[in-house]
């Protein structure tokens, strides 16, 4: 938990199934740290696995949301909860790696209107998979991705080009972009195949919906954190404790 005395700091939920073996999850202490040292944001972070959040109502009054790495979790339902409750009540939300996969199976559910949507890590036996194997796995890749000017993603990264490390062997089945599109979701990041790697609500939607199939938090050492991972912590901080905050 990082605190500062001289400015409020925002409560940050961190939904995931807290381990010493998943490196993102080792990262965020240090993360955390940068912010406050470089950027003057402090956060307020609360570790909430994904089997103690029964509904979305259990994440009222955080002022950020963070669906991190570590799937499969111990609960897809919870994960669905945080992502669902991030994108109702207006709360700015970062998905990386499984939360990417997650924030992309709720807005099918709940959006679009497809109860059966299926990631494959947590239903094998599913015909038509939403979240489905992919052909190459990413785990320890950094690959290019290409991103569409304009959109969030542009915005923070300032540039319409950059090279991410990825540690997932799971993405969206191609079958379904077009669906999730039409339903307004924007892919704002893709590889060299045209495969969607981020994904965000447009801002008259919301003020900070944004996820990301690779792992922002392992840019670098550390030390200075990825523009997403900073974005989202200005966000978390500027709702704070205005009224986009939950009460």
């Amino acid at each position: 938990m990082t605190t500062h005395p001289a400015l409020p700091a925002p409560r940050i939920a961190l939904v995931g199934d807290r381990s010493p073996q998943v490196r993102s999850h080792r990262r965020i202490p240090r993360l955390a740290a940068a912010l406050l040292e470089r950027d003057s944001l402090p956060l307020d972070l609360y570790w909430i696995g994904t089997d103690e959040i029964d509904s979305p109502e259990d994440l009222h009054g955080f002022d950020g949301i963070w669906l991190l790495p570590g799937s499969p979790y111990r609960s897809e339902a919870g994960a669905l909860h945080a992502v669902r409750a991030a994108r109702e009540h207006g709360t700015p939300f970062l998905g990386t790696c499984g939360g990417f996969q997650h924030a992309l199976l709720e807005y099918a559910r709940d959006v679009c209107g497809l109860p059966e949507a299926a990631h494959a890590e947590n239903d094998p036996e599913a015909e038509r998979p939403l979240i489905a194997p992919l052909a190459c796995s990413l785990v320890g890749h950094e690959l290019p991705i290409a991103v569409v000017p304009g959109t969030l993603a542009e915005r923070l990264l300032g540039a319409e080009r950059t090279v991410e490390r990825y540690h997932c062997s799971y993405g969206l089945h191609p079958d379904f972009p077009a669906l999730l599109t039409a339903h307004g979701l924007v892919f704002s990041g893709h590889d060299a195949e045209g495969a969607p790697r981020v994904a965000e609500l447009p801002a008259e939607r919301h003020p900070f919906f944004l996820a990301s199939l690779f792992q922002p938090e392992l840019a670098g050492d550390g030390s200075r954190p990825h523009p997403f991972v900073r974005g989202f912590a200005e966000a978390a901080t500027h709702c704070y404790p205005g009224v986009a905050r939950v009460q």
